[in-house]
């Protein structure tokens, strides 16, 4: 192996060394992989920059690659597919719905704040990136228990960083999930999803393509902030020394990224790009490259042309800066002055930084002079890909963690057990969250948080006749950890079941899979299943995966967190003035389980983890395809304005879905439920497919028709009231409110 040469001159130069690239992240035997790509000499400083981010885990997906091309991925409705920005789906007369859920784990577990705020500010460059304008953003949130400090300034400070950026840019944050578990504690989970609509056939894809055409880098300038922060944080496990990474957090600008959107879709508008990349992770080093990778060319990029904050840059810092609301295009040469016109108009930087070559090789130059000369396939196509090695735990899924801590003073009876159910962190309303964000602004939202189970969005540039989508994000990682195959398809069959209770058809999911080492056999074993169920889950709801991320060393020195993969989904429903009600609306409505199976397990349920019971070995197998008769019929029932309100069943069991929706619609409700030989797994156990439904009797027995149906009871009153079994108790709709309040002191 011979020293590095510097590229353009005939000197020979000490190369940064093994130990260096080690210090980087690649492995030894990974650099001399990038040594063979480099014609067998080692590379210099800017290579092995590049080198040590292409081939970090955030970037290259080295542990997941394989496993993730055995996903569906193709469907009649998917426009794009995994490999662009995003996904996009088809929602009829020539329009596509763009979306993509992605992580800011590891820069929000060290600064909150910015780490939320420039993961929205990213998933939103990956909208606009394909030509979508932006529509909705959704979170899903994971902290540990609210009763650490911690884990209290975590979750203030990361809604306060999605607030600021979605309400500053005029993007509604329409939904989504916190959830509070232990194994979160040092490993906060942070994912965005944003979603974007636009005219199919303007739609533009990533490829570079025409040599010669030119690359105008614009939007913020570049400066030393958040070099490494997302790729070198997210590919390895958060440790003690946290506090000495904060400057790598990137920060964000949500009025710089506002006029970057609308400078991105004036120059698509306008016919004058080839190619258009947001520059994200590893900036310029990845966006550059993916572009030239998927064009099947070559590049030369200056770096004395790049806009610097600091003058004193080195090429490879600017290479790998993070720097944020940024964007990279392609265009043809003449064609240049009319894109820096429209930069300048929009108030961003606008400057042609390099050219597409025939020669399939990116060469970084300064100043004229190459300072960095590697082939493209090398830094993007040839990065290793390891096999797995899982191996189920001997004891189960559920003795990797030790048993939750059980609530002090839990009552043992059923009456109390609900008050403390519904006033549960992880139950509780989220009003005091979901109030920080700006949810109508665009003047789209139909339904609101806590007023439906899934968002539903009017796409009303449609025109006469226009219909609404409606998404969901969702993701129970205790139920993962207990079963990470049955767990995982449990999370997709709530998206879908959230979205029937719209009245939407899924047309496509995304999905964010959050695990921790996967070098590790036990959690290989997860990471592996999980797929398996998202991929037969979704085949089987035809909702194709049309994009996603991996996140991968969520753990720390507490061990890992719960594997969590977070399901978005996204339909559409024919008539936005009839997409459902969570809440009861009608006094006298017929009040109806669909669906339900009164044996279902508590184990993994949130009345375990409030009794302390340590997760299960396994959870019961689904009948996914009975589930999906059960969806279709629920989702066909609302969609025809047959149904008053739908709400799925889900975490606490039936009587938590009956109390939420007596909250929602503000009425009571009285209920018997009949003989049982398990009161408590048929009020708080949990299972997949069932809703809790409410209309007049004619309906549901139509419903009935389709499927089983038990009518239960009647709305109207004050309270909730049950009869079940001997067992009659009531609640006042104030007592309910009262304990579903309590997230409220989090946020004074």
């Amino acid at each position: 192996m011979s020293p590095s040469p510097e590229p353009g001159s005939d000197d020979t130069v000490a190369a940064p060394g093994i130990e260096r690239a080690v210090a980087l992240g690649l492995t030894r035997d990974e650099y001399a992989l990038v040594c063979d790509e480099l014609g067998g000499r080692e590379p210099n400083e800017v290579e092995l920059a590049m080198f040590s981010l292409l081939w970090s885990e955030h970037c290259a997906y080295k542990h997941s690659k394989k496993l993730l091309r055995t996903l569906p991925t193709e469907g009649p409705a998917v426009v794009m597919g995994p490999g662009e920005n995003a996904g996009a789906v088809d929602v009829g007369g020539g329009w596509a719905v763009a979306f993509k859920v992605e992580s800011h784990n590891h820069p929000s577990a060290v600064e909150p704040f910015q780490g939320a705020a420039t993961g929205v500010g990213g998933i939103l460059r990956d909208i606009f990136a394909l030509g979508a304008r932006p529509i909705a953003v959704l979170d899903s949130l994971r902290f540990g228990e609210p009763t650490s400090e911690r884990s209290r300034y975590l979750l203030d400070r990361a809604v306060a960083g999605i607030g600021h950026y979605g309400n500053s840019i005029g993007v509604p944050t329409v939904g989504g999930e916190v959830v509070f578990e232990a194994p979160y504690e040092t490993n906060c989970l942070v994912n965005a999803m944003a979603l974007g609509l636009a005219r199919t056939e303007d739609m533009i894809r990533s490829a570079a393509a025409g040599v010669g055409n030119v690359l105008v880098l614009f939007g913020a300038s570049t400066g030393r902030d958040g070099i490494g922060g997302a790729s070198v944080l997210a590919s390895a496990e958060l440790d003690a020394a946290d506090e000495s990474k904060r400057p790598s957090v990137q920060v964000g600008d949500p009025f710089e990224e506002s006029k970057l959107l609308e400078c991105s879709l004036e120059l698509l508008s306008a016919g004058l790009l080839v190619a258009l990349q947001d520059l994200g992770a590893a900036g310029l080093t990845s966006a550059a490259s993916e572009m030239a990778s998927k064009g099947d060319v070559g590049l030369d990029l200056d770096v004395g042309l790049v806009p610097l904050r600091e003058a004193d840059m080195e090429p490879f810092e600017i290479m790998v800066s993070e720097s944020q609301e940024r964007m990279l295009c392609v265009c043809e040469p003449d064609k240049v002055d009319a894109v820096l016109a429209l930069c300048e108009k929009w108030e961003v930087n606008g400057t042609a930084i390099g050219e597409v070559t025939a020669t399939g090789r990116f060469r970084v130059l300064r100043d004229g002079e190459v300072v960095g000369d590697m082939p493209v396939s090398g830094l993007v196509d040839d990065a290793p890909l390891y096999d797995l090695a899982p191996e189920r735990p001997v004891a189960g899924g559920g003795s990797l963690y030790p048993a939750p801590v059980a609530l002090p003073g839990l009552p043992d009876d059923v009456h109390g057990v609900l008050v403390a159910l519904l006033s549960s962190p992880n139950l509780a309303s989220r009003r005091p969250l979901f109030e920080q964000y700006d949810s109508i602004v665009q003047s789209r939202t139909v339904r609101r948080p806590e007023e439906a189970d899934a968002a539903v969005l009017w796409l009303r540039e449609m025109g006469d006749g226009a219909p609404a989508i409606a998404t969901s994000i969702d993701g129970n990682g205790r139920r993962v950890a207990a079963d990470p195959y049955w767990g995982t398809v449990g999370n997709v069959l709530e998206c879908a079941a959230n979205l029937a209770c719209v009245g939407a058809r899924p047309l496509g999911t995304t999905n964010n899979l959050n695990f921790a080492n996967p070098e590790k056999p036990h959690v290989a074993w997860q990471l592996t299943e999980a797929v398996r169920g998202l991929g037969d889950a979704c085949r089987a709801l035809d909702a194709p995966i049309v994009g996603g991320n991996v996140s991968l060393y969520n753990e720390g020195a507490a061990g890992p967190i719960y594997p969590t993969p977070v399901v978005g989904m996204v339909g559409v429903l024919a008539d936005p003035e009839r997409a459902g009600r969570l809440g009861f609306a009608r006094d006298g409505d017929a009040v109806a389980f669909v669906g339900w199976d009164a044996t279902a397990a508590l184990a993994a349920s949130e009345l375990a983890k409030l009794r302390g019971e340590p997760l299960p070995d396994g959870l019961a197998p689904i009948d996914i395809a009975g589930v999906r008769i059960v969806l279709e019929a629920v989702r066909d029932a609302v969609a025809a304005g047959e149904l008053s309100s739908a709400h799925d069943i889900a975490e606490g069991g039936p009587i938590v879905a009956l109390a939420e929706c007596c909250l929602a619609g503000g009425r009571g409700a009285a209920l018997d439920l009949g003989d049982t030989d398990d009161v408590w797994a048929a009020l708080f156990g949990e299972a997949s497919g069932a809703f809790v439904v409410s209309g007049p009797r004619e309906a549901l027995h139509r419903l009935g028709e389709r499927v089983a149906v038990e009518v239960v009871g009647t709305v109207g009153g004050d309270g909730l009231e049950l009869a079940i079994g001997s067992l009659r108790e009531r609640w006042t709709l104030h007592e309910l409110r009262a304990a579903s309040g309590a997230l409220a002191p989090l946020f004074p």
